[in-house]
């Protein structure tokens, strides 16, 4: 759980554990509590994402009384309380958890549930129109089925995997009683998956929720929290995957009211913007990430890295590069792991005179060249016909095969829907999940929504991008930190100091691997900035924390495995990835871990300014600001699941409880190791924005210009006629503020970060003396 202007609990906390904590996120500054999916997952479940009933709130978590316990200590603070919901798909991992997918199993098309799921019912599915499952290791597998009564049923056997078997059909032999169901087990490399999935995920399972009957059904409990007034917010986890986002966001604001909050996770391009009618408060913040944490890059180091990352890798990293890979990428997702739900877009299409293969082409191709996640939303009218013709041009040949799709898109229905939902499943597989992991010219720029082959955002971009969130999504989202993102911001915030000294880097990734060298030098370059990255930065080295060399060895087997280039999840190079472990072992244990130690003292305070600035720009920004769990204090988080670790919500109180003493003693607190400055920052911004939040939402946004040799050091923005926000840029490379002045709105302006007093004509090394950022607030 976390929060807008919030820090909150985490996803393996209880309701009652998050009870506990809302008085200290009260004396944080939290306006509310932000939790992960509350309805029940799948037994076990560390995240909520795979909810297996969403008609009750997991009784795992403390069950209804424990939330109506949750929101009444909330509304006794003056809080309030905004949840994540699943509409996308439900958990089947273990089908008889799911009563639904249970029965639909059990039953096939005769199950009133039936038309709930996503399920390919046509002939030519490849499993004579029964529902493929693919859960055996070969075709030879069915051999290994048993029957096995269980209660008043009979199931259906593989191993530890359970099926129902419809009733009369349990008599003969396995095999017999296998080919009596409305489902087929098949192969899992087979490529036949009998239902829509979330991306290639076989365990979760796509809804229907463009059916009236299934939205009722799966919001029943949503509706309950809306009309009893329970939740203030609603976040919409993955709608670009149903099979209408606007038609079902449309039919949620009905059943939220008119002025809850409501916030999606839509993944924008670059340049996309969010279609101004869907009935939302904006995205859930990617894009703010982007913009916010690239104004922090060097653009001068743009060469150096890319140069390294060529001669490591063979791929410059750049715009031009990326592109390219990209391309490749998606279509390879959409001939293998993504090849079930492009065959089904295809069959749906129908080739007519057109061959089979040739209208696959274009669908892949097209699909490759689409560059958002989806193009059906009417603010992004033109887009394909433009993709059309740039393929057209390319491919002459696809010219009969295009004109079928293109009819097929005009005419709308099953063919459109399918489309522009494998678009997106492809975006995300090829791009964040595969090229992402690939691409190593400055791993601080390679997240959810980001764009690597754009070298950091200049302040001009951030400004503008700022001013007109704040001009048409004044309540949209913002992030630094999400489940879902692949580094934590202070990790990214230390790595994006590589752009101030590349020839630095690059010397010191030349010596480390002279003494230790990499098996792969793309992924030891990935590696070596992941090293970086979570580091101690207190003298110790990563062998002196056992957590955390697991936490590497982890993350380093994940990240290869979505690269797929020396190893993948569906075919493990297991000797090649020993020799993986052991290059890092030989790093952690080794004599490059002290020079990583030396290194990481040496830029770990510009690190830790950039993480200050781009947390500041972010709090005060325009938006509604998400702190995720534990951010308060610097993190060193990487991908999932190590971004789930539990927070030590204790030590953050006490060191909060600290801070109130050293203010009335007028006392700093040093940036360094402890995160005790960021503490500071955090709270003391949320604190602000809820005295006085007319200068926040709603509030008007101007950039703050320094005139002076240092002036580019320095990026901030006039927030309402209040409140001045300021940030260190490029610490680095920073010699001295002498000479570099700013001009103050008229009035007396105090920092409410130090206490200083500052009015009209200042030095800003007079202002950012203590701090390498400073909250100004006016009166």
């Amino acid at each position: 759980m976390h929060g807008p202007d919030a820090a909150g609990a985490g996803p393996s906390l209880s309701l009652t554990d998050a009870t506990a904590l809302v008085p200290h996120l009260d004396a944080l500054g939290v306006s509310h509590l932000y939790a992960s999916p509350i309805l029940t997952p799948a037994v076990g479940s560390q995240h909520g994402y795979d909810v297996v009933d969403p008609t009750t709130v997991s009784a795992a978590i403390g069950g209804p009384a424990a939330l109506d316990e949750l929101v009444a200590a909330l509304r006794a603070r003056g809080m309030g309380l905004v949840v994540d919901i699943v509409p996308n798909h439900v958990g089947v991992e273990t089908p008889a958890e799911n009563a639904w997918w249970w029965d639909v199993l059990r039953q096939g098309r005769d199950s009133p549930l039936s038309e709930y799921f996503d399920i390919d019912w046509s002939p030519d599915n490849g499993a004579d129109g029964k529902i493929a499952l693919p859960v055996l290791g070969s075709a030879e597998d069915v051999a290994e089925l048993t029957v096995v009564a269980s209660g008043d049923e009979t199931e259906l056997h593989f191993y530890d995997h359970r099926f129902p078997v419809a009733p009369g059909t349990g008599d003969g032999t396995p095999q017999e009683v296998h080919e009596r169901q409305a489902y087929r087990l098949v192969p899992w490399q087979a490529g036949l998956v009998g239902y829509r999935r979330f991306f290639h995920v076989n365990g979760l399972a796509a809804l229907r929720q463009e059916d009236p009957a299934v939205f009722d059904a799966t919001h029943v409990e949503i509706a309950r929290w809306a009309a009893e007034d329970l939740v203030d917010g609603i976040r919409v986890d993955h709608p670009d995957g149903l099979a209408d986002p606007v038609g079902y966001l449309g039919r949620l604001r009905d059943v939220l009211g008119p002025d809850r909050w409501l916030v999606v996770e839509k993944i924008l391009a670059t340049d996309e913007a969010l279609d101004a009618a869907l009935p939302v408060a904006g995205t859930t913040g990617y894009d703010a990430l982007r913009e916010i944490g690239g104004v922090f890059v060097d653009p001068a180091g743009a060469a150096v890295l890319g140069a390294m990352s060529a001669e490591r890798t063979g791929s410059a990293g750049d715009a031009a590069d990326l592109r390219a890979q990209e391309h490749v990428l998606k279509r390879s997702v959409a001939r293998e792991g993504l090849r079930p739900e492009l065959e089904r877009c295809v069959r749906a299409i129908g080739s007519g005179d057109v061959a089979h293969e040739l209208l696959v082409d274009a669908v892949v191709e097209l699909v490759a060249s689409v560059p958002v996640y989806r193009a059906d939303y009417p603010s992004l009218a033109g887009l394909l016909p433009g993709v059309v013709a740039r393929v057209a041009a390319e491919h002459p040949g696809l010219a009969p095969a295009l004109d079928r799709v293109a009819a097929a898109l005009i005419a709308g229905g099953e063919a459109a829907t399918r489309f522009q939902q494998v678009c997106g499943a492809v975006t995300a597989k090829g791009v964040e999940d595969c090229l992402f992991y690939r691409t190593t010219r400055l791993t601080s720029l390679q997240e959810v929504g980001g764009d690597p082959g754009r070298f950091g955002a200049s302040p001009a971009e951030m400004h503008l991008a700022a001013a007109e969130r704040a001009r048409l999504w004044p309540a949209a989202m913002t992030t630094l930190s999400t489940h879902d993102t692949k580094r934590g911001e202070d990790v990214r915030a230390r790595i994006t100091v590589l752009s101030e000294v590349p020839e630095l880097w690059a010397a010191a990734v030349a010596r480390w691997e002279e003494v230790a060298p990499s098996p792969d030098g793309a992924m030891g370059s990935l590696l070596w900035q992941a090293l970086l990255g979570v580091w101690p930065a207190d003298g110790r080295t990563a062998a002196d924390v056992p957590e955390l060399r697991v936490r590497v060895h982890a993350y380093a087997e994940k990240a290869v495995r979505e690269a797929g280039t020396r190893t993948g999840w569906n075919a493990v190079d297991e000797a090649w990835e020993a020799e993986l472990h052991a290059w890092l072992d030989a790093v952690l244990d080794g004599p490059v871990a002290a020079s990583v130690t030396q290194l990481v003292a040496d830029l770990a305070p510009a690190g830790w300014s950039n993480a200050l600035g781009q947390k500041l720009l972010q709090l005060a920004g325009p938006g509604v600001p998400d702190v995720y769990q534990g951010t308060e204090l610097w993190e060193d988080s990487l991908v999932d699941p190590d971004n789930r670790r539990e927070v030590d919500h204790v030590h953050r109180a006490e060191l909060l409880a600290g801070l109130e003493g050293s203010a009335q003693e007028n006392r700093v607190p040093a940036v360094d190791a402890t995160g005790a400055a960021k503490l500071l920052v955090v709270s003391r911004v949320l604190r602000l924005r809820r005295e006085q939040p007319q200068h926040f939402v709603g509030g008007t946004y101007s950039p703050v210009l320094a005139e002076g040799p240092a002036a580019a050091h320095l990026v901030g923005f006039l927030r309402g006629d209040g409140v001045v926000a300021l940030a260190t840029r490029l610490p680095r490379s920073l010699d001295t503020w002498a000479g570099t002045t700013l001009d103050l709105p008229e009035g007396r302006w105090t920092d409410h970060l130090t206490g200083a007093v500052h009015t009209g004509t200042v030095e800003v090394g007079g202002v950012l003396d203590a701090l390498p950022v400073a909250l100004l607030v006016r009166g």
